[in-house]
């Protein structure tokens, strides 16, 4: 079966319908979206719509987390955007739309099992707020620690830089292998990029496909008949509307609508 893997939408809704519309020409059978719906954008609504309309399954992110209570652990500009997206969360124009959206984001797991495959938001330690940077493949304690926790694949998202972990600490970017990898038999952490707000300097969109080789439909119980393969797409889209959407937004900082241009 073909899944596709977004994370880190952050809001963005010019580069969720992008990544969504390429997707309908993917032959996939399944979304799952590893978190990270809002924060930092100025669409918090409408792309925890088409989240609930699109994915099968959705987990909860740190931004998530962060606009149904306090925002713990962010820095000032992303605590900004966590109140603002958290007011319009509560419109009160459009309160049957609010409790729904509410309910969706509340019922959001921090992580998820199918076969030998984890998904998660930040890491398999902490699923929810944990980095796992590319750079991180020098902190052989920490890397240790974490495939310790990973029976197989564990795919991620949270630091918008896409890639491949190895237990043998090697990190490969998607243009370092082509964009294209068959999983093997060593246990990988994979992570799926970022559709609203790259950060690996590249600006376009990025999603994961995973041809997951598995027998039967997603569970637990799921064994695996032939080799895993994941693709990674980068889409470019109209992210000078988005910029200026943040522009309009007082409360949103300039910053959030650069950094989109840039990549970073």
């Amino acid at each position: 079966m073909r899944r596709a893997l977004i994370s880190d939408i952050h809001g963005n809704l010019e580069a969720l319908e992008v990544v969504l519309s390429d997707i309908q020409g993917q032959d996939i059978s399944e979304i799952f979206c590893l978190g990270d719906i809002i924060g930092y954008g100025p669409n918090p609504r409408e792309c925890i719509d088409r989240v609930m309309d699109t994915c099968k399954t959705t987990l909860l992110g740190n931004h998530d987390q962060g606009a149904m209570f306090d925002p713990d652990g962010f820095n000032i500009g992303a605590e900004r955007a966590i109140f603002w997206t958290r007011s319009q969360l509560e419109n009160p124009t459009d309160r049957p739309n609010n409790e729904r959206r509410w309910e969706f984001l509340g019922d959001l797991p921090r992580s998820y099992r199918m076969g030998p495959f984890l998904f998660v938001h930040g890491s398999p330690r902490n699923p929810l707020s944990e980095y796992i940077f590319p750079e991180d493949i020098y902190n052989h304690r920490k890397m240790e620690r974490l495939f310790q926790l990973v029976e197989r694949y564990c795919f991620q998202g949270h630091t918008h830089v896409p890639g491949i972990f190895t237990e043998n600490f090697q990190f490969f970017a998607p243009e370092e292998i082509d964009n294209e990898y068959t999983l093997g038999e060593g246990k990988l952490m994979v992570n799926v990029g970022s559709v609203g707000q790259p950060r690996d300097g590249d600006n376009r969109a990025c999603y994961l496909i995973l041809d997951d080789g598995l027998s039967k439909d997603a569970g637990s119980e799921a064994k695996a008949t032939a080799s895993p393969r994941i693709t990674f797409r980068r889409l470019s889209y109209d992210f000078e509307k988005t910029i200026q959407k943040i522009y309009a937004i007082p409360d949103l900082e300039p910053f959030l609508g650069d950094r989109l241009r840039q990549g970073r």
